[in-house]
Order: structure tokens, then sequence, then C-alpha cells
């Protein structure tokens, strides 16, 4: 592709072009799944929230750039050291940076998370050098007010009774179930329909469309059921 450039530009929005473009470019994704077993199912598969991506670049720089007849850039700097220093002041910085392929749809900001060069296989008219980019997602830490003020406990009244508090459901507690049965998390494979039936939760699958799976008192799989189907006893 003719006319391609890797150009670099830091926080201040100062800009420059590597003057060698790396042979490849990878630009890495993917999700955080996790896997479960299900007795009389087998293994399933629960997709997880997005990794954070990440782009790595390697690459030459001639010692002597405007001595160089192949670079892809018509004005270098004077010394290979300069990109040099511009790149490990990028690194230091720990400040974002953005890369950007011309002609291409590439465009990346993050963090130069590695950086390291040097000269490989004897040659001392060029150095190697390899950097890192790792997408930065914006987080806020919030901070919550509690109250000072104690809370004075109530007492019962003599002869009247206190109301129990609502249970709660987690892995291992014993439930009674009304709904459906599915042999996935996600709604695969509907089966019986509970009644009134008195169970025990195995699994917990968060964010799942049917996130509890439920068992026999000892221990025999029944299968996956929606939140409103389980009511703690």
């Amino acid at each position: 592709m003719a006319g391609m450039q890797f150009k670099l530009t830091d926080s201040k929005n100062k800009t420059f072009v590597l003057p060698l473009n790396p042979e490849e470019i990878l630009i890495g994704g993917g999700t955080e799944d996790s896997t479960v077993s299900v007795i009389k199912l087998g293994q399933v598969n629960l997709t997880g929230d997005e990794k954070i991506k990440s782009i790595e670049i390697k690459s030459a720089i001639p010692v002597k750039p405007k001595e160089a007849h192949y670079l892809s850039v018509s004005k270098p700097y004077a010394k290979g050291q300069t990109y040099l220093d511009k790149l490990n002041k990028m690194y230091k910085s720990k400040k974002q940076v953005r890369l950007v392929v011309t002609k291409t749809k590439i465009s990346f900001k993050g963090t130069m998370s590695e950086f390291q060069y040097g000269m490989t296989g004897g040659n001392s008219d060029e150095y190697t050098y390899t950097f890192k980019l790792t997408e930065k997602k914006p987080h806020k830490a919030k901070k919550v007010k509690t109250s000072k003020k104690k809370k004075k406990s109530k007492v019962a009244k003599k002869g009247k009774s206190r109301s129990a508090p609502p249970g709660k459901v987690g892995r291992g507690s014993k439930v009674v179930v009304n709904g459906r049965l599915h042999a996935g998390s996600n709604g695969s494979g509907p089966g019986m329909t509970e009644r009134n039936a008195t169970r025990k939760i195995s699994l917990i699958a968060k964010g799942a469309k049917y996130p509890y799976h439920v068992t026999t008192l000892s221990g025999g799989a029944r299968g996956w059921v929606s939140k409103s189907a389980v009511k703690a006893v």
C-alpha cells in the first residue's frame, strides 16, 4: 500500500511519523469467557465482558536516517536517536498516545505500556525497537457517604412477634422452585416445569437469563431456572 504511514501523536498533540513501516500490525482483543460444568450436559461456556485491546509495533530505525533510501518519510530526522528519544518520552509520560495508520481505518489510542530498543545481528546501521499501546478504559472511583448517626434498634412490643427478614438466595440455598427448567443458563434445552418443588441451588451464572442451576436436596441435577422462579425457604 504505497504512501502508507504510521503517525504517533502525544498528549500535547505533537505528531511525528515512524521512518520505517513495520512488516505487520495486529490489534489484540477478546472476551473474558468462563466455563462451568453442568451435570448431564457437560461444559457450558458463559460469554464475559470484552477485554482491554492492545497493539504492538516492531520495526527498525536507521542510525543515520537521511543516508537511508528505503524510508517511508520524505523528511526524516537527522539522527535515529531522535526517534528513540521521542518514543521513550511517550513511554515515561504514562499518558495516552494516538497511533494512526494512513490509508486505513486504524486509529488506536492508549498508553505505551512497553518499550525496548537495541541492535540485532551485529548491524550497527540500524536500531531495532518494540513498543506496545494498551487501551485505557475510562473509570472513576465514586465516594459513598456513610451516615455517622447510629440507628436505634427497634424492640418488639410484648405480645407481638417480629417479622423475619426476607431470605437471601445464594449457592447452596434451599429454595422453592416454580418455573421451567432449562439445560443451559442461556435458555437452551427447555424441559419440565417445576411446581412448588423444594430444591437446592448448586451453581449461579451472574448476568445470565436463567442464572440459577438447581438440584434435588440429595444432589440430583434438575436444570437452570430464572430468578423469578426461585424463592428462599
